[in-house]
């Protein structure tokens, strides 16, 4: 048995100072990991397979590097490296960038915090003092943030975040069309190039339940005009449950029915596909969007209310016996193919429409689990019609997948700069907030917090430094260059000069600079305040994972 494997299995209880030895040496390894990657002039952190098979992993992505990360042999240092792996992981899925800034910051307020505490300073006492930067942090860079317009002006900045200009000019004119909210599909591409395809309408997931429906065999689909619509998540197990459903259809003159329903028995679409029927009226049914069934009923929600039908929901009880013709969608046009459906120029009420997009819209911003936010997003974009698929073309099967990656990781931080604007980028936008907290810091007497406050002001300043640093150039140098050009004016470390950030064009996602300010504070004012580690007797298998 190893030396890893025994002290793994050995529950025990750490106080001081093991413990802030112990998270320090742990935030340090995985910050000092994550560091040289921030910034358009980063390095490249190499990463080995677990199976020691193949070309080992290039990364140059903080949270995708926190997260291969998934144990150190110190015990203690592994409980700081896993405590800063989870807030890095967990901004990356919530504004997708900004995790390389947030380590740095992290980092410089717990070992600046540190110090003061072994000095004797009291942890509390600062941990909520650093909050109270925090929250003058935060209000400042809403006063800076304003809103782009135009796919050039978005184009320039996707390139800030991904570094990447043929893949930042099409995410630009992809989200000048789609909007923020808009459905992006991502996949892998069919050439080396990148590629994109917009949808008129929406469309879901949930292709035709039998071959047989689908008429055009060459593109694989099938396509109805004036098409109505009956929405359900109900398992057709017998033919006689369709029949109201088709004298109904006939007896209203419907020609085309386009029929949700989560499962269909053989009987029922022997029926549906008899020649006779089929002359009195085409059906074609899909499946009912989405496996869970929060995603399934929200989305038949929708709907009801684009195509302005009634859904009928199998939790509820109801069965096709009572469906009225008052109860079918309408729209200008419906397709399916074997993996989606789709609806265009959809009937309902406007106002309706309008008033429910609002309501979901408003509650996007109460949400904290990303999950949830991507699958109101999702529900959001469908609605306003916006949807577009980007296909990732490399010269290999591995630069496919790091460029899909990226760009998703890009796409992710662009929605929220077009909900909460952008601010000044390469670090200017937090090297501006230290203004305003040294004018607090010259008014305030109380030691805890005049330290709270000067440890910030050094946080503040460590992501343009870093950003310098790794680029090649004398920190101390620019940043005296930055102050004599005056506001507005930072470094364009691809030019080597100092210049004007918004003429420039180089900024950065107003909701990744705030979450990367906030979430380092928080996190590291919240460590500082450990004082007893408690280990347990083998932790549960799949506890950490790559």
């Amino acid at each position: 048995m190893s030396r890893l494997t025994r002290k793994w299995q050995t529950p025990y209880v750490v106080f001081q100072p093991r413990v802030q030895e112990g998270l320090q040496a742990g935030i340090n390894t995985i910050v000092e990991a994550i560091r040289p990657t921030l910034g358009p002039l980063h390095r490249i952190v190499v990463m080995e397979k677990a199976s020691k098979v193949g070309r080992p992993e290039l990364l140059d992505d903080g949270a995708i590097i926190a997260r291969r990360i998934f144990q150190l042999e110190d015990r203690e240092e592994d409980m700081g490296a896993m405590y800063l792996r989870q807030d890095l992981w967990k901004m990356h899925e919530t504004v997708g960038d900004g995790t390389a800034t947030a380590a740095v910051m992290f980092q410089k307020i717990f070992n600046e915090g540190l110090r003061y505490i072994v000095a004797g300073g009291n942890a509390m006492r600062l941990r909520y003092y650093l909050g109270e930067a925090a929250k003058i942090i935060h209000e400042e860079l809403d006063r800076m943030a304003f809103h782009l317009h135009g796919k050039e002006s978005f184009a320039r900045l996707a390139e800030t975040i991904c570094y990447d200009p043929a893949l930042a000019k099409v995410l630009g004119e992809i989200f000048d069309t789609i909007g923020e909210y808009g459905r992006l599909d991502i996949r892998p591409g069919r050439s080396r190039e990148l590629e994109r395809e917009y949808f008129e309408g929406m469309y879901w997931g949930g292709g035709v339940l039998a071959r047989e429906m689908i008429t055009d065999l060459k593109l694989g689909s099938v396509q109805f005009e004036d098409a109505s619509i009956l929405i359900t998540d109900l398992q057709i197990k017998e033919a006689q449950e369709l029949l109201p459903v088709l004298e109904m259809a006939v007896g209203a003159g419907v020609k085309s029915l386009f029929l949700l329903a989560n499962s269909i028995s053989g009987q029922a679409l022997s029926i549906l596909m008899s020649k006779p029927n089929r002359e009195k009226i085409e059906v074609v049914v899909v499946k009912a969007p989405a496996i869970d069934l929060v995603t399934r009923q929200g989305a038949m929600e929708d709907l009801a209310l684009l195509t302005g039908g009634r859904a009928f929901f199998a939790a509820a009880g109801e069965t096709l016996s009572s469906v009225s013709p008052s109860d079918l969608g309408q729209a200008r046009r419906v397709w399916a193919n074997l993996e989606h459906f789709g609806i265009v120029g959809g009937k309902g009420d406007p106002r309706a429409l309008r008033q429910h997009i609002a309501k979901l819209r408003a509650g996007f911003p109460s949400l904290k689990d990303p999950e949830d936010r991507k699958r109101l997003q999702a529900r959001v974009g469908k609605l306003m019609s916006g949807s577009a698929v980007l296909w990732v073309g490399d010269t290999t099967p591995t630069a496919v997948e790091a460029r899909k990656e990226l760009a998703g990781r890009t796409a992710e931080a662009m929605r929220g700069a077009m909900r909460e604007g952008v601010l000044p980028g390469g670090g200017i936008a937090l090297l501006s907030c230290k203004q305003a907290l040294q004018k607090k810091l010259e008014k305030v007497e109380d030691i805890d917090e005049r330290v709270a406050y000067k440890i910030v002001l050094k946080a503040l300043e460590t992501p343009i430094y870093t950003l310098l640093e790794n680029g090649g150039f004398d920190p101390e140098k620019i940043l005296y260059q930055i102050e004599l050009a005056g506001p507005g004016f930072g470094f364009d470390l691809k030019q080597g000069q100092v210049v004007d950030m918004n003429k420039s064009g180089i900024y950065d996602a107003a909701s990744v600079v705030k979450s990367a300010a906030f979430g380092a504070i928080q996190g590291a004012s919240l460590a500082l305040t450990i004082d007893v580690l408690i280990h347990r007797r083998n932790p549960p298998s799949g506890s950490y994972t790559p």
